[in-house]
Parts: C-alpha cells; sequence; structure tokens
C-alpha cells in the first residue's frame, strides 16, 4: 500500500466523522450558519437595506428579505461589478463566476474569501466520503482527469472572472497536480472539440482511473477514446474504476456509459453550480446526496406547486418532507441572500437530509395544466429503457399545442444509439410510464385533452450541433430535459 493510498483512508476516516457530527445536528448546525451570516454580513449596504441589525431569527428575516432571483439582486451585483466594496458581503469578491444569463446577458455570480474554500472541501470530501465507505483507494496512484472549463480568466475592476470549473482550476492541491490531468495547456483551450481531441491525445496511454465531468460531454470523449483504441474504454484504461458527475441525471446515459466502457463503474454525484456546492453522494447503496449544511449556506424550501402563488410560505430544514417538490433557496457567505438558484430538489432522506434535484423550475410542462418536471421524464424514460438494449445519447421535451392534425402531444426529441425495434411501442411504454409519474398527465390522456406522446428521432451527433449552433458547446453548458415552449425542438429540426 502506498503512502498516498495510506494518507487518503486517514484523511477519510476524519472527513467521515467531522461529517457524522454536523449531520447528526441539522437543525443546529444551520442555526449557526444562520446566525453567522447575518452576523457577518450587518454592515454591508444589503444588510443595512434589510436591517440585518434587527434580525433575531428566521421569521424576522423572511419579513425582511424577500425571494429574489438574479435580475432581482442585480442593481447590488452591478456595484459589485464595478468595483464597489461591502455592498453584499464584507470587501470584495476573489472572484466572479461568469455564467450565461437570460434577460440580463452574462450573470456575474460572487464567489469571496469565506466561499471559495467551501468548493474545494465539498469535492474532496466527496471522494474521502467514497474511500470511507468502500476501502477503495487504489485510484489515488493513478491519473485524474476533470473535463472543465478554461483556467484562463478575465479582469473586471481588479476582480478576476471566469467559469467556476476554470476558476476552480487554480485551487488544485499540490498533492494531485502531478495526478492531474489535462496539462495547462489543454485546459486552456477554448474549442470544445480542438480540447477534447487533445485531452484523447493526451490520456490515451495514461492510467487512468478516475474520471470526471458532466455526462453528456464525458460521452464525446468516451467516443472519441473508443473509435481511437478499437476497444472499450474499460480496456484502455483497465484501473478505471470511478467516474464523478454533475449537473444532469446520470441514469438517461448509464447503459450509453457501460457499454462505451465495457463494464460498470462505480459513481459520484455531485451537485454544484457557481452559487455553491449544496451536495455530494455520500454512499452507494443510499439514494440522494448529502446536503451540506456547514457549508456557509443557509437553505431555505418553498414548495414548487406554490411557488408562483403571493408570499409562498418559506420552510427551512427541520420543516421538510420527503418526496415533495421544493424550490431551492439560499443565502451564503458570498452575498446571495434568499436567492433563488432555479432548481427544484427532492429529498430522499431526512436522517441524514438527502436530496436529488428534481429540475428547474422554469423547465417544465405545463401547457395544459400536467405540470411535468424533469425527473418525471427521466423515470419514464428510464422505466421504458429497463431490461432492452436502447440506450440513447441525449433527449428533450416539448408540447406540440397546435399539431396539423388529431390531439395535441407532448413531442419527445430523442437522439438513439441504440434504436427501439418499434419506435411505437417505444412511444407507448413512455406514455405508460409518464401516466404512472404524473396524475395531472394521465387525466389529460384519459379526458382525450392529449393523445400518446410522439417521438422524433434525432440524427447522430444532433444535440451537439444545436449546442455548436447556439455557441455553448461543451463544458458546463446542458441541454434542458423539457421546455414550455418549442425554441430548441423547432432549432433541432432545422440543423437535422
Amino acid at each position: 500500500m502506498s503512502i498516498k493510498i495510506k494518507l487518503a483512508k486517514y484523511f477519510a476516516r476524519k472527513i467521515y466523522k467531522k461529517t457524522l457530527k454536523w449531520s447528526q445536528n441539522p437543525i443546529e448546525t444551520q442555526k449557526k450558519v444562520f446566525q453567522n451570516l447575518i452576523h457577518q454580513a450587518q454592515k454591508t449596504d444589503f444588510g443595512q437595506d434589510h436591517k440585518f441589525g434587527k434580525i433575531k431569527n428566521f421569521e424576522d428575516f423572511a419579513k425582511h428579505v424577500p425571494i429574489r432571483d438574479y435580475e432581482a439582486l442585480k442593481p447590488y451585483v452591478d456595484k459589485v461589478v464595478n468595483g464597489e466594496k461591502n455592498i453584499l458581503w464584507k470587501g470584495k469578491p476573489l472572484y466572479f463566476a461568469k455564467t450565461s444569463g437570460t434577460t440580463s446577458g452574462a450573470k456575474y455570480i460572487p464567489l469571496t474569501k469565506a466561499s471559495m474554500p467551501t468548493h474545494i472541501k465539498a469535492a474532496r470530501n466527496a471522494i474521502l466520503s467514497y474511500i470511507h465507505e468502500t476501502g477503495n483507494a487504489d485510484f489515488v496512484d493513478g491519473k485524474m482527469i476533470f473535463l472543465q472549463g478554461s483556467p484562463v480568466l478575465e479582469e473586471k475592476n481588479g476582480i478576476k472572472l471566469g467559469r467556476l470549473s476554470g476558476i476552480v482550476a487554480h485551487f488544485v492541491p499540490k498533492y494531485l497536480q502531478k495526478n492531474r490531468l489535462p496539462s495547462w495547456e489543454t485546459n486552456c483551450i477554448e474549442d470544445w472539440e480542438t480540447k477534447v481531441n487533445a485531452v484523447v491525445e493526451e490520456t490515451f496511454n495514461e492510467n487512468m482511473t478516475v474520471i470526471s465531468g458532466i455526462p453528456s460531454w464525458v460521452q464525446m470523449y468516451f467516443e472519441k477514446l473508443h473509435q481511437k483504441a478499437q476497444k472499450p474504454v474499460g480496456e484502455l484504461f483497465k484501473n478505471f474504476n470511478l467516474f464523478i458527475y454533475g449537473g444532469v441525471n446520470y441514469e438517461p446515459y448509464r447503459a450509453k456509459f457501460e457499454n462505451l466502457i465495457g463494464r460498470k463503474v462505480d459513481s459520484i454525484e455531485l451537485f454544484p453550480a457557481s452559487e455553491g456546492f449544496f451536495a455530494y453522494q455520500d454512499s452507494q447503496s443510499e439514494k440522494g446526496m448529502l446536503l451540506l449544511l456547514n457549508a456557509g449556506i443557509f437553505y431555505e424550501f418553498v414548495k414548487a406547486d406554490a411557488f408562483f402563488t403571493e408570499n409562498p410560505k418559506r420552510y427551512t430544514i427541520g420543516e421538510v418532507e420527503l418526496d415533495t417538490n421544493y424550490v431551492l433557496i439560499i443565502s451564503t457567505n458570498a452575498g446571495l441572500w434568499g436567492y433563488n438558484i432555479g432548481d427544484t430538489i427532492q429529498f430522499t432522506s431526512l436522517k441524514p437530509y438527502r436530496i436529488i434535484v428534481s429540475g428547474r423550475i422554469k423547465h417544465y410542462i405545463s401547457a395544459f395544466g400536467e405540470h411535468v418536471i424533469g425527473k418525471e421524464v427521466e423515470c419514464a424514460l428510464q422505466e421504458a429503457m429497463e431490461d432492452t438494449n436502447i440506450s440513447i445519447n441525449e433527449f428533450t421535451v416539448a408540447p406540440q399545442i397546435n399539431p396539423a392534425s388529431g390531439l395535441p402531444y407532448h413531442e419527445w426529441c430523442i437522439e438513439f444509439e441504440n434504436e427501439p425495434e418499434n419506435l411505437d411501442n417505444f412511444a407507448l411504454q413512455i406514455d405508460k410510464a409518464m401516466r404512472k409519474q404524473n396524475v395531472y398527465y394521465d387525466d389529460l390522456i384519459v379526458g382525450n385533452v392529449l393523445r400518446t406522446l410522439i417521438i422524433s428521432k434525432v440524427n447522430k451527433n444532433g444535440f451537439q450541433n444545436y449546442m455548436k449552433s447556439i455557441g455553448k458547446l461543451g463544458g458546463q453548458n446542458k441541454i434542458p430535459r423539457l421546455s414550455n415552449d418549442r425554441n430548441i425542438v423547432d432549432k433541432l429540426e432545422k440543423i437535422q
């Protein structure tokens, strides 16, 4: 056993004990985080505007601080971007994580001296948690790859900015740098296709043991490896046994991945975002990811079906229930307050608090009142694919409100790797599963408001071509699982 493996197991035990301590005292842990956040931000512009000096408890906070999205918080963020101090958090941020916005263009999410370490620790602790549970630490002696954005940073009024994954690349611990791929030069390549080709060349003859990234983009890397090697990735990288991912549900990709790899590998799911690192998978046997209650983030939860009503009830960690769809609201040591990140979650466990990401509050289909969310379409597709050799590369769903003939329907645009023998029968299987997932959808089918869903096949690399056409190929960009309009599916049809 190498010294690296011994040290990894030692630190894994330490982190496990620390995690156990706060996860067994969730309400008290969140109370301390809340009090610290309010205390630290009292003298900021935001804190003074919202009477932080008078806030004694969560009820006071909810009274003085409304729920906001980026557009509503933007007047404060603009001051920070312009170089002003003590606006949302003490001093100035260390970085801005730059993300694509909607109506406001680019979004600048602050990363502070207090918040930046939580991103790094969470990613590290996810791996250490896996080591403690499984006893598997051999991979630390091999090479690890993290498919991410370019670490080249811009600067705005003295504050560096870039993609979160590119910023994090500057914080790779020294003990990992020799094991980490791709090289700095390759990581700096902006064009995604060029970058993946370079990553293939750099890693092809290496002892790869850990591979990490968003599944859709790792899939592209695996396909290029498979094409070059003419054998499964698992044969090329014989010691590859751990896949780390985040951003999207892995299940729709699992069959394709196992085919490309040639065998099953363990996986760890992460829930990182520019706004904070919220959760990671702490168990290979339990469903969901451990919600990080001690990481400088105070959480609130609003039931998704009440979110767009006036003054919806805001729940804290001690009030949540299992299997309820909540909009995730955060207040952080980066200066985001009552902030709606747009994700919806469900709790799979309350001891400890584990969650799954169920979708986006803006990514849903309710053209007919069906309230379909991302988790439901993913589960329905997974159920229909069980015990078959069908595999898919990507998919998205949208309503067809005005068909040329017949009743309206949901259109599923699917890029198959292995197609079903009977497409209509496969559509019926998905529809059957959807009706079990969503009672409103079932009512609409029974009531002849909707007809059975229709599958539209997307050509090979169709989704990649779509992402390329809108300038979002690679890195941290993801295809929405579903939309309440036809913008994506109409563009897919045009580039076919």
